[in-house]
């Protein structure tokens, strides 16, 4: 079995266990998601709408977590707002003792601060990981796992990057695009300079820990 953290493309795939994202407004149609408000897509007049709707999948079995959610410096939206949404979802992650899939853009510092403050006491998994060594080992100071998958792909450097990332602390995932699942694991065993079977091993372990689930 392979363990895909995070996807908005569900392949049925019986190989594979998929967390789909599922945002508030999107129908249920797959056996495992996850659900939440991306800092993207925020919609104030309708928060406490949709942040009904989360609560109300949370308490779901098969809705392995909260998100995507998380803080974007690079869009329009602001941070203020971006922040009290964020939190808000943070808390019913809490409430429901379900981990939570993050979406940072160059807003690692506040999203580490956050989970300090609010005293988070969940797994917190950065999807999407793209940065450098030093940012990786912050992240691992404070607790956070990590998930790689497009930019591993992309960009060869980051391949040095993952290889200082414990073995109990990292995921895989395939996001939106095109490659599969498959394509992630050879990348990462590569760079581990392990076997896939041995990768699986690993990622499904991890996966059964943050997800009690599989």
């Amino acid at each position: 079995m392979l363990y895909n953290l995070h996807t908005h493309n569900y392949t049925a795939n019986d190989n594979i266990l998929e967390v789909v994202n599922r945002y508030p407004y999107e129908d249920i149609d797959v056996p495992y998601f996850s659900t939440g408000i991306h800092p993207w897509y925020i919609d104030v007049d309708k928060l406490d709408e949709h942040l009904t709707v989360i609560d109300a999948r949370l308490a779901m079995d098969n809705c392995l977590a909260l998100g995507e959610c998380g803080l974007d410096k690079r869009i329009e939206m602001p941070m203020d707002e971006q922040q009290k949404v964020f939190e808000k979802q943070l808390v019913l992650a809490k409430k429901h003792q379900k981990p939570v899939i993050l979406h940072c853009v160059a807003a690692y510092q506040e999203v580490i601060e956050t989970k300090k403050r609010l005293n988070v006491d969940v797994p917190m998994v950065i999807h999407g990981f793209s940065k450098n060594s030093q940012v990786v080992r912050q992240l691992l100071d404070n607790g956070f796992y990590i998930s790689f998958g497009k930019y591993l792909l992309r960009n060869p450097e980051l391949s040095q990057v993952f290889v200082t990332v414990p073995n109990d602390k990292f995921f895989m995932e395939t996001d939106t695009i095109e490659e599969g699942l498959e394509q992630v694991y050879e990348k990462a065993a590569a760079a581990k300079n392990i076997s896939i079977e041995e990768l699986r091993n690993i990622v499904s372990n991890n996966f059964k820990t943050v997800f009690k689930n599989g």
